[in-house]
């Protein structure tokens, strides 16, 4: 069924990023149509949520652009929270990274943003942890969002409180261009099966690791996940361990989202393996013993959009009319914030200043031609 009037703004895809940008521009007075063929397979619905910027050992403008995100995030959150009534479970719960080894800990690339831990002080942090890890690394300022129950839901009430449509269960098949090569609609496919024609002048990719199947020039491809969660003791976790190859974040209520494995050859083969689930408990079992003992409460697989680089896409696309906001790989959650405020600048052609400027090109699509 056509919306009844025609938006300003497309946004494709209705996971984190487009429920995020969608609302950044309905905040300003735009109309905005979300378009989604399943918002369910959303990376956002499958992240573990971390704020992790430092702890993740990010470098360069990756670093730059998550903690401009993370500095913003507690203003985005109240936002969110103040259009939809619902929270979002914002948590400055501070990551410990351990190590097996000193020069490991100090050849992390953000070491000198971190505070220091000897084994003693990784007991008072975390009790319980495994025997192997003898010294590690305290990000106090890196945090957590309970994305996948909680972030998600209030950013669809947000955006349904603000007037934007959504068109869910709708495949686009094509982008539409004008004689001068603009933007100028899309054909897509009903979730009835009928197709048909919407006109639009301006739209936003945010089809996460399906993009280049709408752009074909876009280097987005998928990486594989499998996580799993746990239920433990209230409080029996109170830091974020983020390990070599697994990391465990507990939720308020004692649930422990631990992941994620890292398949680059599964392209967008679906389901759960032996391989990967026995990755993720050998994890946990020497990260945090007792763990191994609680009980998995359930289990998950999705697809990373990762780019060459694991940087985003994002301003401008291949023609006029078409924005990115794509190729986020594993910090979707922490660079939700800033992409929905430079895309919806981008979007409204408001004027960047130097800082957005800088990042908008530091992560323009065509940046690994150079």
């Amino acid at each position: 069924m056509t919306p009844p009037q025609t938006p300003a703004t497309l946004v494709l895809g209705g996971g984190l990023m487009g429920l995020a940008i969608a609302h950044q521009l309905a905040r300003h007075n735009q109309t905005v149509l979300v378009i989604s063929r399943r918002r369910s397979e959303a990376a956002g619905f499958v992240a573990a949520g971390m704020l992790a910027p430092h702890a993740e050992g990010l470098s360069g403008d990756l670093l730059r652009l998550g903690q401009a995100s993370l500095e913003g995030i507690p203003r985005w959150v109240a936002q969110i929270e103040s259009d939809s009534g619902l929270s979002c479970g914002l948590r400055t719960s501070g990551i410990v990274v351990p190590f097996r080894t000193a020069s490991e800990r100090d050849a992390y690339p953000t070491a000198q943003l971190g505070q220091t831990l000897d084994r003693a002080s990784l007991d008072r942090e975390i009790p319980g942890l495994g025997p192997d890890w003898t010294t590690g690394l305290l990000f106090e300022q890196d945090g957590q969002i309970d994305n996948r129950r909680r972030l998600m839901r209030a950013l669809e009430r947000a955006c349904v409180s603000m007037g934007v449509q959504f068109m869910e269960g709708a495949e686009v098949i094509d982008l539409e261009r004008d004689s001068a090569g603009h933007l100028c609609g899309i054909h897509l496919r009903s979730a009835e099966g009928s197709e048909q024609h919407l006109h639009c002048r301006q739209a936003v990719i945010c089809s996460g690791a399906w993009s280049q199947h709408l752009v074909p020039e876009l280097p987005v491809f998928p990486v594989k996940g499998q996580m799993l969660s746990l239920q433990g003791p209230r409080e029996a976790l109170k830091r974020v361990i983020f390990g070599p190859g697994t990391y465990l974040v507990p939720r308020e209520d004692g649930l422990i989202v631990v992941g994620a494995t890292s398949e680059r050859d599964a392209g967008f083969a679906e389901g759960l393996t032996p391989d990967g689930q026995k990755q993720l408990q050998t994890g946990i079992t020497s990260l945090l013993p007792m763990a191994a003992n609680w009980p998995p409460m359930e289990r998950w697989w999705g697809f990373r959009p990762c780019t060459p680089d694991e940087g985003p896409l994002l301003g401008s696309g291949p023609f006029p009319g078409l924005w990115l906001a794509c190729g986020h790989h594993r910090n979707g959650v922490l660079l939700a914030a800033i992409t929905a405020e430079l895309t919806a600048g981008a979007v409204m052609q408001k004027a960047p200043n130097a800082a957005a400027k800088a990042l908008l090109e530091a992560f323009r699509w065509n940046r690994f031609e150079n």
